[in-house]
Order: C-alpha cells, then sequence, then structure tokens
C-alpha cells in the first residue's frame, strides 16, 4: 500500500494562494491603469476587460486565502493593507506598461504561463483551487488569444512595430524565469497533489510562446541570470509605486465604505 502525502500546512497553501492572486492583482491594477490610453477605443475595451477579469480572480483567491487563514482579515485586507514585501507576485506584472507593444509583451508571457497553470491546476487535490482555476481558464483563453493576435500583428507588422515589440521582449524575458524557477515549497505541493509540477508547466509554456514568436517573426531571447524572485517578496523598484497608488485611499480612509 502506497504511503499517502503528509498534510501540508496552512501557511503553505495561503502563501501559494496569495502568489496566484497578487499577480493577477497587480497586473490588473497596471492594465487598469491604461484605460482611457490605448491606441483605439477597441482597445481600450479589450484592456479593460482582461483588467476586471484579473481582479475578478484575485477576488476569489483572496477570500479562499482568507477562509484558509481563519484570522478574520478579509480580501481587501489581502489587497490593500499588507507592505510591500508581503506581496507574493511575479515580479514581470510590475514592470512598467511602457509602450503598446511592452504592455502585449507582458501579457502574452503571463498569459502564456497562466494558461499552461490553470490547464493542470484545476485536476488540484484542493478542491477549491480547482474550481477557481476552471473558472479563470475560460477567462484566460481569452486573454491569451487577444495578447497573441496583437503580438502577430505587431511583430510581422511594420519595422518599427517589429523592432519596438523585439526590443520588448528582450526587456521582458529575463523575468520569466521566475515563473519556474523551482523552491523546495514548490515541490512539495506538486507531491501533495496541490499544484502541478513546474517542469512540466515549462515545457507546455516554452512550445506554447516559441510557437507564437515564429507566428510573429519575432527571435526568443537566449535565457539569462535572474535576481528578481517578487514569489518571495524580492521585487523591483516599481512595485512600491504601484501600491502607493493603489493603497492610498483605504490607508488614508480606514474601514470606509462608499
Amino acid at each position: 500500500m502506497s504511503a499517502q502525502p503528509r498534510a501540508l500546512p496552512s501557511e503553505a497553501r495561503i502563501d501559494y494562494v496569495l502568489q496566484l492572486a497578487d499577480s493577477n492583482l497587480i497586473l490588473g491594477q497596471q492594465l487598469g491603469a491604461l484605460v482611457g490610453h490605448a491606441p483605439a477605443l477597441e482597445e481600450d475595451l479589450g484592456i479593460a476587460n482582461t483588467a476586471l477579469d484579473l481582479i475578478g480572480q484575485a477576488r476569489h483567491l483572496y477570500s479562499y486565502a482568507a477562509e484558509v487563514e481563519g484570522r478574520g482579515r478579509t480580501e481587501d485586507d489581502f489587497a490593500f493593507l499588507r507592505a510591500e514585501r508581503d506581496y507574493r507576485n511575479l515580479a514581470l506584472v510590475e514592470q512598467p506598461n511602457g509602450d503598446f507593444g511592452q504592455t502585449i509583451v507582458r501579457q502574452v508571457l503571463f498569459d502564456a504561463w497562466q494558461l499552461e497553470l490553470y490547464e493542470r491546476l484545476q485536476h488540484s487535490s484542493d478542491r477549491r483551487l480547482a474550481a477557481i482555476a476552471a473558472k479563470g481558464l475560460k477567462e484566460t483563453r481569452y486573454h491569451f488569444r487577444y495578447s497573441g493576435s496583437w503580438l502577430v500583428r505587431l511583430g510581422d507588422g511594420t519595422a518599427e512595430s517589429h523592432a519596438r515589440v523585439q526590443a520588448a521582449l528582450e526587456r521582458l524575458w529575463p523575468f520569466t524565469r521566475e515563473l519556474f524557477d523551482e523552491d523546495d515549497a514548490d515541490r512539495e505541493l506538486a507531491v501533495a497533489g496541490l499544484t502541478p509540477a513546474l517542469p512540466a508547466v515549462e515545457r507546455a509554456w516554452s512550445d506554447r510562446v516559441s510557437a507564437l514568436l515564429a507566428e510573429a517573426t519575432l527571435a526568443r531571447p537566449a535565457n539569462t541570470p535572474f535576481r528578481w524572485f517578487g514569489r518571495r517578496g524580492v521585487h523591483t523598484e516599481h512595485l512600491g509605486y504601484i501600491l502607493a497608488e493603489m493603497q492610498h485611499l483605504p490607508r488614508t480612509y480606514p474601514g470606509a465604505r462608499w
């Protein structure tokens, strides 16, 4: 008879859920800042819808983290009342919007990762997490179609659009290493059946991204050393500015209600 995986402490589960929630929230905040500044009205709507989807996913995840923690905190407490080092979002999502090409490159890299992750996470041994992933997967498929189609249009477009998205790809590519930087906690979660194994997610992500880059006539950058680990609370200088704007009202008027 095979041994059953030992129960994971609630802290490990909460930390993983917050990694997902924080990444969705910060990227949703970034995209929200672009509303009214997109190159066309249709793209304003597309970006706004993606931002709302990501924030909606974050809310489900924060609510679940609060239930597992059981200390009376709410989704708003997690979203607005933590210090910078307590956030567990990917460093990729806190990178500046830049021009439209950079926004699209960042979105493609994230969407492809989230798509492969949710495809597998919907089979998690944690039924609540699996349900959140299954719901988010439907939205993420749309997000990837949207960002991927724009990457092809820009990469295989004019000389200027090609040059801009290639430069953005080179700039953002190093941050993708964090997506698959597996540590002991990741391996323990995978053994317990709570999360998919990162090497499998990486292979699928790599194949998906490579195929899209080829269609967009973009060169895949070489992997380089990486030193920012947002999932462990080590962030770039950009997150502090994002949080200062995002947290201003909740911190200035604690407990305020509309």
